[in-house]
């Protein structure tokens, strides 16, 4: 019943403009599959769904993947905005950002899933990424560069 029901939710929210969670609920019920907002919002997260703006700035609800260019300019502002530069050692990368940006550029690298990158761990305005390996270094950095340019 999950399964079938969060296929659909992807299904509708595909085919639909659906800016809340009511509206999927409405949606849902009128397909057959009524569901409480808690369930809802966990299929929401599971499905890892996010708001994006479309051309008439209204939110609705997309998946959050990698081919979204919506999600992917999300994620582009903040690293772009917040990234100040990128040192390395070994298979360490420390990115030095704006004061209070260093988690949420963080959250943003492990979303967008550089390759290479093992893990993030974020202070104030430092992050620490461990790369997969030394010689992945120049090709992780590479990839940051490319997404905030």
């Amino acid at each position: 019943m999950k399964r079938r029901r969060q296929a659909l939710i992807l299904e509708l929210i595909k085919k639909n403009h659906i800016e809340t969670q009511e509206e999927l609920a409405r949606m849902l019920a009128e397909a057959g599959y009524p569901t409480t907002q808690g369930t809802i919002s966990r299929d929401i997260r599971e499905l890892k769904l996010t708001k994006i703006s479309g051309p008439d700035k209204r939110q609705r609800y997309a998946p959050m993947i990698m081919g979204n260019p919506h999600v992917s300019d999300k994620y582009r502002r903040v690293l772009s905005e917040g990234i100040l530069s990128m040192d390395s050692s070994q298979n360490i990368l420390v990115i030095k950002t704006v004061s209070g940006m260093a988690m949420a550029c963080g959250a943003a690298l492990d979303s967008i899933s550089v390759n290479g990158i093992i893990g993030c761990i974020a202070g104030d305005d430092t992050i620490m990424c461990v790369i997969k390996d030394q010689e992945m270094m120049d090709e992780v950095i590479l990839q940051i560069r490319e997404i905030i340019l």
